[in-house]
């Protein structure tokens, strides 16, 4: 398998740089030759329960590296979860609070003060690949480069965006793929030759680089009919590959009770025959769309190992946030239910053991730092989380708890993920309260009829304390 990705690595095509690559000052030098480069990919939408679809992730970054086993986001919805990856903060800390405005969406964001800005000042060479933040590319913001990126391929939100036919802004310049058939590009299949060349090009340099691939798979194509028979669209090859399948029938799935949820989960119906065939289509579709994602991540090892650089790198897998398929009667995300807050979260590089399966209590909150500290960088805003590196300075040995919120709809809340419990405040007045060590599937809402009193209290004061923390030391 290793010679068949070297061989595919040797094939790829051409990625441009774009300005900010000018030769590092000699001040610098000695940072240059020390400092590790980075690279991230994150899917969208991934739930942990289809990682066994990414054999190579598992291999070389799993396998060879850390794999975070309580890895949760703070934040479980796209635009969110990503501005927390770029600038360290809870949402409440950096303001943007959905995906569209007007609290939300990329307008929200504040792009002076974020990850490439901190990186680019300590002398990265720093690249963008894939989705952005919801409502990048639209209107005023159509051929906007972020500040802090020297190269920048990034999808529009609202233009053509399927798998074959979609618009890719590069360095400001508007470029089309495709025209729907499924002999045009694929858009993973871009993505990825537009990664392994930035690696190529910025290898050839004498100073560290940073790349953040975002993928749009396996999110589900809004624009593809609830009977579309793959959605999302896998590539060609990767058709049929997973047919047969069944999405996970645990017991959380269409739950038959939802007496002790909070009031709008109680007004849904059970799932019927079309909707779990649906769910099981998009199980399929899933898992044949990250196939091609698997395919993206050995081809950057292979790309980093041809270069000589694998061993300089710290490598990052992750998701912006998981997804609930039929548990209690839901689909998507924005809830405190495992399965839309917890993501997979491999790393591989210096200061990170391979083989290690680590057990803190981690959130992508903590990436920002992890990546800064490793850079020897410094951000100009106060973190909220601190360096996953083992031994690294953090405000106490272990977090507690991290801190979960959802703003701006309907099931708005605020709540805390302990190693044993979650725990929910709605603004409707709805409280969850479940323990993870004895109900895992979240089925017995200890908060209904005050179970756990002491439990309860506890972690009342404790979100009380994180629902406005600012800075590692009191989110911590």
């Amino acid at each position: 398998m290793a010679v068949a990705i070297t061989a595919v690595a040797l094939l790829v095509a051409g990625c441009g740089g774009a300005g900010g690559d000018a030769e590092p000052s000699a001040a610098t030098g000695a940072f240059e030759r020390q400092a590790p480069n980075v690279v991230v990919v994150m899917t969208d939408d991934q739930a942990l329960d289809t990682m066994g679809a990414m054999p190579l992730t598992r291999r070389l970054i799993g396998e060879r590296g850390t794999s975070f086993e309580r890895a949760f986001v703070s934040f479980p919805l796209c635009c969110p979860s990503r501005a927390t990856f770029l600038t360290g903060q809870y949402a409440h800390n950096h303001g943007v609070r959905d995906n569209r405005g007007p609290n939300g969406g990329y307008q929200s964001l504040d792009p002076e003060h974020t990850l490439p800005v901190w990186l680019s000042r300590a002398g990265y060479r720093t690249g963008f690949v894939g989705k952005f933040l919801n409502g990048y590319g639209e209107g005023a913001a159509v051929r906007e480069v972020p500040p802090g990126w020297s190269d920048w391929y990034g999808l529009p939100g609202k233009n053509k965006q399927r798998a074959f036919d979609f618009d890719l802004i590069e360095n400001g310049e508007i470029v089309h793929y495709g025209d729907s058939g499924e002999q045009s590009p694929y858009k993973t299949d871009v993505l990825s030759d537009k990664a392994a060349g930035f690696v190529r090009d910025a290898a050839a340099k004498r100073r560290p680089f940073f790349l953040w691939v975002a993928t749009n798979g396996p999110h589900r194509d809004s624009g593809l009919p609830d009977e579309a028979e793959r959605n999302p669209e896998p590539a060609p090859r990767d058709r049929g590959k997973f047919d047969g399948r069944r999405a996970p029938r645990r017991a959380a799935v269409d739950e038959s009770d939802v007496s002790d949820k909070p009031r709008d989960v109680r007004k849904r119906p059970r799932l019927d025959r079309r909707a779990r065939e649906r769910l099981d289509r998009e199980y399929v579709s899933q898992l044949e769309s990250l196939a091609s994602i698997d395919r993206l991540v050995g081809r950057l090892i292979a790309r980093l190992r041809a270069a000589g650089e694998l061993e300089r790198t710290l490598f990052v897998f992750t998701s912006d946030n998981g997804y609930l398929r039929g548990q209690h009667r839901l689909e998507g995300k924005s809830r405190p239910y495992d399965e839309a807050i917890r993501v997979p979260l491999l790393v591989r590089g210096p200061g990170f053991a391979a083989g290690e399966r680590e057990r803190r209590l981690v959130a992508n909150v903590d990436l920002a730092a992890t990546i800064l500290e490793a850079a020897g960088a410094k951000a100009d805003r106060e973190l909220d989380g601190w360096s996953l590196r083992p031994g690294a300075d953090r405000p106490g040995t272990q977090r507690d708890a991290v801190l979960l919120e959802v703003f701006e709809r309907k099931q708005a809340f605020t709540g805390l993920r302990t190693h044993r419990y979650t725990y929910a405040e709605y603004e409707s007045g709805d409280r969850e309260l479940y323990d993870m060590r004895r109900d895992p599937e979240q089925l017995d809402n200890l908060a209904r009829g005050d179970r756990r009193p002491q439990v309860r209290l506890r972690l009342a004061r404790r979100l009380a304390e994180l629902r406005a923390c600012a800075g590692a030391q009191e989110c911590g």
